[in-house]
């Protein structure tokens, strides 16, 4: 009995990690595409040849993105915008959710419903409304513009996540700080805020990512090429007749490279950051 249970026990180890080896294929299987199409001498989209490496490897793709092309500008810009919207989500995130989670307030539902809504509606339909706002402050092509909409995107849902982390901290240990001569704001600063590392943590990824990737309002709103972002430099690569497979192979996995460093630098606080906050303890 106790030699049939083995035998069971290690055939459902071996189907379980022959699933996730299946898995793990299919999830690595189009980064490995682009990586072969990156190596790949001239603008060669598809190949019949099934090698791991093409034999007529060469890094010539990366060399001209640096050199034929303004990718360090875009990354400079990029990380300029990006940086600006993580520091205001964070920020604004942080005191917000705090606000909603500990005080009481007219208007206080009303506001947490309205935040709510504005997740129900694809980013789209508030361009329109957002760009004649922008028309109005003359910050049409600027980064001050691209920041703004990009932090009004990302809050609602990072004020959420930060209320519902906020309401799983115990109240009375603000009331012992008190207690030990802290003010309400210092109470919220030494005590809280370490505390909310985890939701912190997750409120800038989201923030970051938010304006890293994305391509259709800051097509509309940043006109001029020396202001581009990475998506928008991606995008020049397509032309009418033909793209330039190769670099843009190239350019997409060195725009991955700082999202993947930064998901493993954060990795050991994001499972508890997306759930500790979803029950109030």
């Amino acid at each position: 009995m106790a030699v049939q249970h083995k035998r069971w026990s290690i055939l459902h180890k071996v189907l379980s990690y022959s699933v996730l080896v299946v898995f793990a294929g299919i999830a690595l299987f189009p980064i490995w595409q682009v990586v072969n199409i990156s190596l790949r001498p001239g603008n060669r989209l598809l190949s019949t040849v099934l090698e791991f490496i093409p034999g007529d490897a060469t890094f010539d793709n990366y060399v001209r993105l640096f050199t034929e092309r303004d990718f360090l500008l875009w990354m400079w810009n990029s990380a300029l915008v990006s940086f600006a919207v993580t520091v205001t989500g964070v920020a604004f995130a942080s005191t917000a959710g705090y606000g909603f989670s500990r005080f009481r307030f007219l208007g206080k539902k009303f506001g947490l419903l309205a935040l709510l809504t504005t997740q129900m509606f694809p980013a789209t339909m508030l361009l329109l409304p957002m760009y004649i706002m922008l028309i109005n402050l003359g910050l049409i092509n600027t980064y001050l513009g691209i920041i703004i909409v990009y932090s009004a995107t990302a809050l609602p849902f990072c004020v959420w996540t930060m209320k519902g982390y906020y309401d799983t901290i115990p109240v009375s240990l603000e009331e012992a700080a008190r207690i030990d001569g802290c003010s309400s704001f210092g109470a919220f600063y030494r005590v809280i805020l370490p505390l909310a590392s985890p939701a912190l943590v997750i409120t800038a990824l989201f923030s970051f990512m938010t304006a890293w990737s994305e391509y259709l309002v800051a097509s509309q709103i940043l006109q001029d090429t020396l202001l581009w972002t990475l998506p928008l430099g991606l995008k020049s690569f397509e032309a009418t007749m033909s793209t330039e497979w190769g670099m843009y192979g190239a350019a997409s996995l060195i725009v991955m490279v700082p999202v993947v460093i930064l998901f493993l630098a954060l990795s050991r606080w994001l499972v508890s950051g997306l759930t500790l906050g979803s029950v109030k303890g």
